[in-house]
């Protein structure tokens, strides 16, 4: 089918906070994806112009009135989605707000997902800018994952992903804040749900080098572990041998 002809089933999730300089030219590169009828955008306590830019650029805005961390942005996209569906659920495509312009490369990641190969897909950029985690947190990332259900993942910390929202349903409630990406695709394989890694030529803002980017690679350290320490194997083994105990 040609984009023109493809179906509208698929609604674009944005969490953002305090992108007011790069949420609107990536509302309107996602709005342009094909078989994408709707773009929310979750304003995740902004104290910036982020919700009103994303408004204007066509998006629907649900307002944290403070931060509450990605998943539950995630959460309350997905929420609104479900809100406005009507009949068959929408697929959840999952976008970080300062894609710019690039945005409009996500459509492999929607074609599995639509055409029932996939579950939820994972990009993996092709481009050489490093992504938004430390080097020694997407390692802790990709060996818990590997260890928790075999899977080798190329990109586990990418939070550009698309679901079913069978799938999303499936997975929640979902880990806190950057642990969750990690959960997601421990959560799903382990439930018997198929993912697929998508070669796409996006990117997004490299991180910096400033104590602000080293603080924000602790809290994703941080958050990947917990999300690890309750999924890995062993530990799950001890909880269960210690409810059986009380």
């Amino acid at each position: 089918m040609t984009p023109d002809h493809v179906t509208k089933d698929t609604a674009v999730v944005i969490p953002a906070k305090n992108e007011a300089d790069r949420i609107g030219l990536t509302v309107e590169s996602a709005l342009a994806l094909p078989g994408v009828d709707l773009v929310v955008v979750v304003d995740d306590g902004s104290t910036d112009q982020t919700g009103r830019v994303a408004r204007a650029a066509g998006a629907r805005v649900v307002r944290h009135s403070r931060n509450r961390g990605k998943a539950a942005a995630m959460e309350s996209g997905a929420e609104a989605v479900r809100l406005l569906d009507a009949g068959t659920p929408r697929h959840l495509l999952f976008l970080d707000a300062d894609l710019g312009d690039t945005a409009q490369a996500a459509a492999p990641l929607v074609d599995p997902v639509r055409a029932g190969e996939a579950d939820m897909t994972i990009a993996v950029f092709s481009t050489r800018v490093k992504l938004g985690g430390h080097g020694m947190v997407v390692r802790v990332s990709r060996d818990g994952i590997r260890r928790a259900t075999g899977f080798q993942a190329a990109q586990p910390l990418n939070g550009q992903r698309c679901l079913t929202r069978d799938a999303f349903e499936a997975a929640r409630p979902l880990a806190h804040g950057f642990g969750v990406e990690t959960a997601l695709t421990i959560d799903l394989l382990r439930k018997g749900y198929r993912i697929a890694e998508v070669d796409v030529d996006m990117a997004h803002r490299a991180t910096g080098t400033d104590w602000r980017a080293q603080l924000h690679r602790a809290k994703q350290l941080r958050d990947v572990a917990l999300a690890l320490a309750t999924r890995e194997p062993l530990v799950t083994e001890n909880l269960a041998k210690l409810r059986h105990r009380r």
